[in-house]
């Protein structure tokens, strides 16, 4: 078994659609980066690739390359479960926290757990979303920005249970 963890964190603004979780949220702003800036599928990938000693998600789809200019986070995400699987492991189990002040993320986390868990092609119970504030501490409480974090434990594709 191989355990990883994953960091993300980008900026909001307006203009911007928010995705998390590969879902788009209504909100007033969203995410600003090179992709659609889904931080939640940005610490996920990098927990599984950290898992998998494959470096991080910047290193396998860099935002000075036009291929990955606007898009979909949950492309990466099914190219990280490729990446994964050719090196001999699946999902055991992702734990996630999202941390936002506003919007309120309870309502939408089921069904960024069956988005997740379709695209990763694993049971819905291997995806476990939370969401928290900062309490309006820091660039989270101020609204200028979401993070996320995502571990992760990967099983040998012989012993991995769907």
């Amino acid at each position: 078994m191989r355990i990883g963890f994953g960091y993300d964190v980008h900026q909001l603004a307006a203009g911007r659609e928010l995705w998390l979780g590969g879902i788009k949220i209504p909100h007033t702003v969203g995410l600003v980066g090179h992709s659609d800036a889904d931080v939640l599928i940005h610490a996920i990938c990098d927990a599984l690739l950290g898992a998998a000693n494959l470096r991080d998600i910047g290193y396998h789809f860099p935002d000075s390359s036009n291929e990955f200019k606007g898009i979909d986070s949950k492309i990466l995400l099914r190219r990280t479960m490729q990446l994964i699987r050719e090196k001999g492991y699946d999902i055991g189990n992702i734990d996630a926290t999202i941390c936002a002040q506003q919007p309120k993320l309870n309502p939408h986390i089921p069904e960024m757990q069956a988005c997740l868990a379709d695209v990763m092609e694993t049971n819905i119970d291997n995806v476990s979303i939370k969401a928290t504030t900062t309490e309006r501490l820091g660039f989270t409480g101020r609204e200028e920005g979401i993070s996320a974090y995502a571990v992760c434990l990967l099983t040998p594709l012989s012993n991995c249970q769907l």
